[in-house]
């Protein structure tokens, strides 16, 4: 099916130029300021916050929880063994070191490992914070239970289950995760997404889902229950924010394996080291020997990987955006192709009918008149603006027509909606096509003027709807959208990223075409329908490309499970939610392009890392190596570049400086390196220049320092 899609609909212009459905704009457009600085409402680190970090450095010093970090489980055996050292001297055999060499050694491992646990445990606490303020707002709530005899029995919010129908009322708090069935309020959602303004929540359109814990500001709402109690929204959400227990993401684990090889590698070359010194007539004390092994291993990117990893997770989530998995934030880095909806996402979405066009031989009351009985159970925001234009028009509803008549849903699939009338006759209105099919099948004619006046609205940028009764359309309904401002430029920063971006949407062809020029996306799908969705993303997918969407609908969730990155809006249905890895709680579907700088930064951030700890680690080879050595072999002196005062003070120069670079870094690792979007090309080259070329001169610099300083004391 792909393939026909692809060839027939939907493909790129340089492999299938001028396809009907899918077409190509890409243009040189102007810079973006970098939307890196996204809000942030708390603080980096707080009193408290710092406090308690300091408490869990000490508590993290428990060997069962080191050995989950190798490197900085090894920097604490040398702790011990130091710390054995300066009490008892000759506990390994005759030691000709001073007893105020171990113990200052033994001293500085002991906060290397202390402030390698202060990184990760201010990361943590970040987010434990966070989930302190939700568990506030969970609390037993009354509801008031719709029973099948049309009254309400007060009840707690935990004997509550799935399908249960309850009514909300102003001032009182919605007693769990639901969608409004029937009726509008204002619901103010700030204990959950932080936002102080109201949002309105009502039946039949795209903000009809609601959160337990939050509470209704004005009039009422019918709601249906969609999850059991100790299963909610707002359950998941602290479980997921306060776990400091998280699953490693694939790249973290690849990179901490990596380390932990080069780690065993560096043992291996200290251990083995007292049999050459021996043979060519000195020895290496083991503390030493412990400093040097601290220098060579990567100690920095040890101790700050794990903070890295919780903060990029926690600045997603500063972000209003809920992530089910560090997974997903960095899988967020490396997308290729963003899949996004025209309506809501590129466009404000909310269409609103401007006018009415009726076609061959119909007059204006007539299509008045079939308009206001196919929008009068049409809950959506298209069809009370429908409703409204024709009051304002002057035009009178018959709702006695439309008693008693079926009501016909909007489907995805066959894009009407409608009224079957108790009289035989059937009322449809809906996309030009498909109405145009329906009427072919009830042997109707198509008016000869209905394709120039929806082509038209079309190429305005509005979208038609046609009105249809049995075999006769009526005219068109002109429903008018807008592209939000500011579009261009954010699908250019993505374009100077390498994402594709393509737009999805059931307009006809026409509109397709003029909103995806007027917005810049790189593709379109038109006429587009779920299981398109789906396709298009298998496509990419088996191009090797990375890919991420966002949705809101139940129609939405199976492609938002097959992509990559899905991000689910937080007022959409419950099966979105359930089927996405991320959920935005400001329900703002643009925000995937932050969510794609978040996982660039955190993917920057731990390279920009790596390479920094590496590099500074050729600085203390040079303060430490000729220190260990210069003495029996004089020659080694020419190495002591730096010029550093005595051996002793090298060493602890040394690994002084391997201590603080910790502290010094963990702003660093929390904040995230400042993304700007280009080429890989130009990325590599500027990480080298700062953070390599970088991490290679401030140890100099920072160790001769040191240096200098510590030679006044010994």
């Amino acid at each position: 099916m792909m393939a026909n899609l692809l060839v027939k609909e939907t493909n790129r212009a340089a492999e299938f130029p001028e396809k009907e459905r899918r077409g190509s704009f890409q243009k040189n457009l102007p810079q973006q300021p970098n939307h890196n600085d996204h809000k942030d409402g708390k603080k980096l680190m707080d009193k408290e916050m710092v406090i308690q970090a300091l408490k869990d450095s000490f508590i993290k010093l428990d060997p069962r929880k080191m050995v989950k970090n190798p490197i900085m489980f090894v920097v604490e055996i040398g702790f011990i063994i130091t710390l054995i050292l300066s009490f008892a001297p000759n506990a390994f055999g005759n030691s000709g070191v001073e007893p105020w060499f171990n113990y200052t050694v033994s001293l500085i491992l002991l906060f290397t490992v202390l402030f390698a646990n202060f990184a990760e445990a201010i990361a943590e606490g970040r987010g434990k914070a966070q989930a302190d303020s939700l568990k506030k707002s969970k609390q037993e709530i009354t509801a008031n239970l719709l029973k099948g005899n049309g009254k309400t029995e007060k009840i707690s919010s935990t004997s509550l289950k799935k399908g249960d129908v309850v009514m909300v009322s102003q001032g009182e708090m919605i007693p769990g995760d639901g969608e409004v069935i029937e009726g509008l309020a204002s619901v103010d959602e700030s204990a959950i997404t932080g936002e102080s303004a109201p949002v309105i929540k009502e039946a039949g359109g795209d903000f009809n889902s609601v959160t337990g814990g939050t509470r209704v500001v004005s009039d009422q709402i019918k709601v249906r229950i969609t999850s059991n109690s100790g299963e909610s929204f707002l359950d998941r959400m602290i479980s997921l924010v306060e776990g400091a227990e998280r699953q490693k993401t694939p790249n973290e684990i690849a990179l901490n394996t990596v380390l932990t090889s080069l780690t065993l590698i560096f043992m291996i070359v200290v251990v083995t080291l007292p049999f050459f010194t021996n043979y060519l007539g000195f020895a290496l004390e083991i503390p030493i020997l412990i400093a040097l092994l601290v220098c060579l291993i990567p100690t920095t990117i040890g101790g700050l990987l794990s903070a890295i990893g919780i903060a990029g997770m926690d600045r997603v989530t500063q972000f209003n955006v809920l992530a089910m998995s560090g997974k997903a934030v960095e899988a967020a880095g490396d997308i290729n192709t963003i899949i996004l909806d025209k309506t809501g996402t590129i466009t404000f979405g909310n269409r609103m009918a401007s006018n009415f066009i009726p076609v061959s031989d119909a007059s204006q009351e007539e299509l008045h008149y079939w308009t206001g009985i196919s929008s009068l159970n049409d809950e959506t925001p298209e069809g009370r603006s429908t409703i409204e234009l024709l009051k304002e028009k002057g035009s009178k509803l018959n709702a006695s027509e439309a008693a008693g008549g079926q009501i016909i849903e909007f489907k995805a699939e066959t894009r009407m909606s409608g009224m079957d009338l108790r009289d035989g006759r059937r009322v449809r209105k809906g996309a030009v096509d498909s109405v145009k099919d329906w009427v072919i099948a009830q042997g109707g004619t198509i008016p000869a003027d209905l394709d120039e006046e929806a082509n038209e609205i079309a190429r305005e940028g509005g979208t038609p709807l046609a009105v249809a009764v049995d075999s006769r359309i009526f005219g068109l309904i002109y429903l008018k959208d807008t592209v939000k401002p500011g579009m261009k430029e954010r699908f250019d920063q993505l374009r100077q990223m390498g994402i594709k971006t393509i737009m999805a949407t059931g307009d006809n062809p026409l509109t397709a075409a003029t909103i995806a020029k007027e917005a810049g996306v790189d593709e379109f799908i038109a006429e587009c329908k779920p299981e398109d969705k789906i396709e298009v993303i298998k496509y990419e997918q088996s191009q090797g490309k990375l890919v991420a969407m966002t949705g809101d609908g139940t129609n939405d969730a199976p492609a938002l499970a097959q992509a990559d990155v899905g991000l689910a809006m937080n007022s959409g249905t419950t099966a979105a939610k359930e089927a996405a890895n991320m959920v935005d709680l400001d329900s703002n579907p643009t925000k995937i392009i932050e969510v794609v700088s978040i996982g660039k930064q955190l993917l920057m951030t731990r390279g920009a890392l790596t390479t920094f700890s590496i590099a500074n680690d050729i600085a203390k080879y040079f303060a430490i190596i000729p220190a260990m050595f210069m003495l029996a072999i004089p020659e080694m002196t020419a190495l002591n570049i730096m010029g550093l005062s005595t051996p002793l003070s090298a060493i602890l120069s040394a690994l002084i400086f391997n201590a603080i670079i910790i502290p010094m870094l963990i702003p660093l690792a929390m904040k995230g390196i400042a993304y700007k979007p280009m080429s890989s090309n130009a990325l590599l080259s500027r990480n080298l220049t700062i953070y390599g070329l970088g991490g290679v001169l401030v140890p100099f610099i920072g160790i001769k320092l040191i240096d200098m300083a510590v030679s006044l004391f010994i």
